[in-house]
């Protein structure tokens, strides 16, 4: 059997590995020992309880497949050389190490909206907090603003935007509606200013205001997890690993890419992420077969965004839902996805 190296389990790294590992010798690497369900996790930090619904073991739904857990240093043309200094060899390679939040802010009250651990330390620190503040007005810092504001009525919650409208990248319908939405819940919204620095009392914005906070979260600052890209790999990683009409790099017709540390323009979502998935396993099957590739096409996919517990947005082009079905449809999803993994 070929020997498939997938390299992180999140949306992408896990569709590969399911799909793959009753026809290949499939080895999972990730940093945790299991899958998590991120368009979840926000509401974690007011109902800590969530967390159980959200995640399982790797082993539990690859019990065929090699689980390691560890974080890459390197790769080669036929091996993965992890920080403890095994190597894995490989005769395909699927690289979907995801991204996190960077931020030159360290303060021991600054969370990060992308880290289920952070978001669990956070609940206890948001229950002493009265000033809490979200940085970043796109699509996570609106969900995140929405979950603190319907779930605490007794806090005082801000988010500060360095656009002048929120989801500036969505439909101007949505962006109205989670203006209104947030403004109705009092959120006290900030617009035009970037934050460049804090200490552990207070934001400083490029405008020279400072904003004094007990607890602040940054939903900005994504950077694809591709560090391990080194020496002749280092040429592809720009904004992303960029990767050719089939998902591979340029030249290494065996290497793969997917999810969001690609370098395919588009937004990064679970659900593009599984996309990629879908369309690496079924080549890398094609390359095994002697068959032709599939290109993956990129387009434009439902959202699902979430405004707390009883309200939301469905988007799709030009059309537009809110109100309670696109929060019911957000918990479906999410009950659908996770029970795809039993």
């Amino acid at each position: 059997m070929k020997r498939v190296v997938i390299i992180g389990g999140g949306f992408a790294g896990s569709m590969v590995a399911r799909k793959l590992a009753n026809k290949c010798d499939v080895t999972l690497i990730d940093t945790e020992d299991f899958f998590e369900y991120t368009p979840g996790i926000l509401r974690v930090l007011v109902e800590p309880e969530h967390y159980d619904n959200l995640h399982i073991k790797h082993s539990e739904y690859l019990p065929k497949a090699n689980i390691i857990i560890g974080k890459v240093k390197g790769i080669k043309s036929k091996e993965v050389i992890l920080e403890d200094g095994k190597k894995i060899k490989y005769d395909y390679l699927a690289i979907a190490s995801g991204s996190s939040y960077s931020s030159q802010i360290k303060e021991k009250n600054a969370f990060f909206a992308n880290r289920m651990k952070h978001l669990l330390e956070a609940n206890k620190k948001i229950e002493k907090s009265k000033r809490i503040f979200v940085v970043g007005g796109g699509v996570v810092g609106v969900e995140l603003a929405a979950e603190l504001a319907t779930h605490y009525e007794d806090k005082n919650i801000y988010l500060i935007h360095s656009h002048n409208k929120l989801m500036d990248r969505n439909n101007i319908k949505s962006s109205a509606y989670a203006r209104k939405f947030l403004e109705d819940n009092k959120v006290n919204l900030i617009f035009n200013e970037k934050i460049v620095g804090a200490d552990k009392r207070k934001l400083f914005g490029e405008s020279g205001k400072s904003y004094p906070y007990d607890a602040v979260f940054f939903t900005v600052g994504i950077t694809p997890n591709a560090g391990f890209m080194t020496g002749e790999f280092s040429k592809f990683v720009s904004k992303g690993i960029r990767v050719n009409d089939f998902l591979q790099l340029d030249g290494r017709e065996n290497i793969f890419v997917a999810g969001d540390v690609s370098g395919v323009p588009e937004e990064k979502t679970a659900q593009n992420a599984e996309k990629h998935g879908n369309v690496i396993a079924n080549n890398i099957l094609a390359l095994i077969r002697g068959k032709k590739l599939n290109k993956y096409k990129s387009k434009k996919r439902m959202m699902v965004i979430s405004l707390g517990k009883k309200s939301g947005i469905i988007e799709y082009k030009k059309f537009v839902c809110k109100g309670f079905l696109p929060a019911l449809a957000k918990k479906i999803i999410e009950k659908k996805v996770m029970l795809s993994f039993r």
